[in-house]
């Protein structure tokens, strides 16, 4: 097995647990690594450190899958750790739809794979995961006995570690626009054209904590994607929902989700730039009871994060000024570039500037299926937080 041997001096990230290690943290590959193969780490006094798929591609050169040198990675190991990770899902009541694995809170680094009903869509975004795709969905047919399995990996990172963007079943082929269930409403999912694997399930509990402010509410909704705060925003209770996107197929799409669940009459979407719509309709004083803000991810690069600052700022200064007094923002924030006190920071800046004084109802992350392990930035990256704007 090819070994790697790192630096004396080496980030405490690695000791402390990251799976990731970088290439200029290693001293020397003894071993010829193409790239894909497993290999062992150690320290520069050959301490063992752990088993991980390695990649001369990649800036990270290995993503670690275990500390424990008593593993066999082999497909036997990925069918047991997928078998975990449903364990886990099952204990916090995720049975239906939900996040089976995310990567390296999973200790899969690089694999998601999200479970609608009896179909799955994974991701296999690094090298040396995607070796193991046939062992990955064999584990997924022998645990789940599902209905179909569907390939997104049509992402730009694959290109990255010298791979092509695919997608395309890996089952017998099914119909890709499935319906969920979700608290007890219903949704399209397109798993072969939607964003990301075709639905954000990592919202669904934040979906629910709007449930108690949007009663009898006038109700405005920015990124709606496709729909589902706002749908959920009529369901529990709100007078009347707007909601805006700029993708004529996004709106479309919440259109079909509304009239899905009977509240066309209710809740009602156009196809809009969110920014200019918001700036527009400060300046006109139009108010309104609950404003929700969900936009994507402003960057993905440390180089544009002070750009990010800024969106974020201007948008959530923009909401506030359409709330009316005693009247509540919902916002989100993805990316994990932008941690959670940067964030409470930019919605401070932007209240002091809306001349508006705010209090904290919510402040939450993701869904829990969707776990956050302390140390790896990139599993805390979701947002969520309401306050009350007076």
């Amino acid at each position: 097995m090819i070994q790697v041997v790192l630096k004396r001096k080496i980030s405490q990230r690695v000791a402390n647990g990251h799976p990731w290690i970088f290439a200029n943290e290693v001293e020397k590959i003894e071993g010829t690594a193409i790239g894909g193969e497993i290999g062992e780490v150690f320290t520069h006094d050959k301490k063992f450190v752990g088993k991980g798929y390695i990649n001369p591609k990649s800036q990270i050169l290995v993503r670690l899958l275990t500390r424990e040198r008593k593993d066999n990675i082999n497909d036997q190991f990925f069918q047991d750790r997928i078998l975990q990770c449903w364990e886990y899902r099952k204990k916090l009541g995720y049975t239906e739809n939900c996040r089976l694995v995310f990567g390296e809170a999973d200790s899969l680094p690089q694999l998601i794979i999200d479970k609608f009903n009896d179909y799955f869509v994974i991701q296999t975004v690094a090298l040396g995961i995607d070796v193991w795709k046939p062992a990955i969905v064999n584990s997924i047919n022998k645990i789940f006995r599902p209905k179909g399995i569907y390939e997104r990996n049509d992402v730009p990172v694959r290109e990255l570690e010298g791979m092509q963007q695919q997608k395309g079943f890996l089952s017998d082929p099914f119909e890709t626009k499935i319906i969920i269930s979700e608290n007890g409403l219903k949704f399209y999912v397109d798993v072969e054209n939607g964003q990301k694997t075709g639905y954000f399930l990592d919202q669904q509990d934040n979906r629910k904590a709007i449930k108690n402010i949007v009663k009898g509410a006038d109700v405005l909704g920015a990124f709606t994607y496709t729909g589902t705060f706002e749908i959920h925003a009529a369901h529990y209770g709100a007078k009347s929902v707007l909601g805006l996107d700029i993708s004529e197929n996004a709106v479309r799409q919440a259109t079909e989700n509304a009239r899905l669940n009977n509240l066309q009459d209710i809740v009602q979407f156009k196809t809009a730039n969110a920014f200019d719509v918001l700036k527009q309709w400060s300046k006109e004083e139009k108010k309104y009871d609950v404003v929700m803000l969900d936009p994507p991810a402003f960057t993905k690069s440390r180089e544009t994060i002070q750009k990010a600052i800024t969106g974020y700022k201007e948008i959530n200064l923009r909401g506030m000024k359409l709330v009316k007094p005693g009247g509540f923002l919902v916002t989100s924030s993805c990316t994990n570039l932008v941690s959670p006190e940067l964030f409470l920071q930019i919605i401070d800046m932007a209240a002091k500037d809306a001349r508006r004084r705010i209090r904290q109802v919510v402040f939450q992350t993701q869904s829990p299926d969707h776990p956050v392990v302390p140390g790896i930035e990139t599993t805390q990256y979701l947002k969520f937080l309401i306050i009350e704007v007076q």
